[in-house]
């Protein structure tokens, strides 16, 4: 069943991501490379929404502006009912870090830390206490099947145990929206139904919302809705047939929000990572025009703190900028 895009813009009262006439584009020097030309959207509590499309068509681009990575170059976007454009760099970073999960192709879990404490990340860059970080933490990898790993090093763990662990680091800090980009890239077939069984049974007993880029078919049963991108522009939204029935699991039970907690000292050897660096947008968007940047992830970093920071929000690696390192993006609080 096919519907045009803008049969699928109704208005809903429980609509958390909305998006009208979004425009982008990319400039080095005298180039201007056109990504999105006035894309409309809506996404409501709940769903799983794919975004579909050749390699250039704006799925990553797209992503990034939703995830308040990238700002638009014209069009409004309104993320949990706030004007992106009217929040200050601040704002967009907290809204990051407090509302928003990201989960990257290449899972980015830092080697140096043990599988619980890459869980741990999201709520010590908070400021969470360490007590309550770490038990949210284990009761998020009981849910994803993964407690007799906590204690084990990332780097022992298959691929599809990687994936499954950046899922519950996205999901350890109650986000209400969810952004996933190519999450069963690096993954084979069995391992990426897995994952998307989980991610969709986990989005559907939490009320949470997700945004998923994919170029991967044989993951579009597990969408309500998937929104093909030609040309900068939403060309038709695909209602595929109804997923498989979700696995029966217990009821999700929500954490305490960080007021009935309380605040604390976080993790001392974590807390220093949560400085940092200002985002460097225009090497970005000069990266990002690039075809082989067409992708959210996470840049190559050199050291345990520097990663930990940077898991707070999303980064864009691309081709060396002239200094031989990645132009990156690095967004957070």
């Amino acid at each position: 069943m096919t519907t045009t895009a803008a049969q699928h813009d109704a208005r809903q009262p429980s609509t958390v991501i909305r998006a009208w006439g979004v425009r982008k584009a990319y400039r080095n020097g005298a180039t201007v490379t056109p990504v999105l030309d006035g894309v409309d959207l809506q996404v409501r509590v709940g769903e799983c929404v794919y975004l579909a499309g050749p390699s250039g068509s704006g799925k990553t681009t797209l992503l990034s502006i939703l995830g308040c990575i990238l700002t638009a170059d014209d069009g409004r976007v309104e993320i949990l009912g706030r004007d992106v454009s009217r929040l200050s760099a601040l704002g967009r970073s907290r809204l990051r870090l407090e509302k928003l999960g990201f989960v990257f192709q290449r899972f980015h879990l830092i080697k140096g830390l043990t599988v619980l404490e890459n869980v741990c990340v999201p709520l010590v860059l908070r400021g969470v206490p360490t007590a309550v970080a770490r038990r949210r933490a284990a009761e998020m990898l009981e849910i994803v099947g993964l407690a007799q790993q906590a204690r084990a090093s990332v780097q022992n763990l298959s691929a599809g145990q990687s994936q499954r662990v950046a899922i519950a680091r996205a999901l350890v800090g109650d986000p209400q929206i969810i952004l996933a980009d190519e999450p069963t890239a690096s993954l084979d077939g069995p391992n990426g139904q897995q994952v998307m069984t989980l991610l969709r049974r986990l989005v559907i007993q939490q009320q949470r919302t997700a945004v998923v880029v994919t170029h991967d078919p044989r993951i579009f049963r597990f969408a309500d809705r998937i929104l093909h991108l030609e040309n900068g522009r939403i060309a038709r939204c695909e209602v595929p047939q109804k997923p498989d029935s979700v696995p029966q699991a217990d009821t999700y039970r929500p954490p305490a929000t960080l007021e009935q907690e309380g605040t604390g000292q976080a993790v001392a050897a974590l807390a220093g990572a949560a400085q940092l660096a200002a985002a460097q947008e225009n090497a970005a968007q000069l990266a990002a025009a690039q075809d082989k940047t067409e992708r959210l992830e996470a840049a190559q970093v050199g050291s345990t703190q520097v990663a930990a920071a940077q898991l707070a929000a999303a980064q864009v690696d691309g081709e060396p900028d002239g200094s031989g390192q990645p132009a990156m993006l690095t967004a957070g609080v």
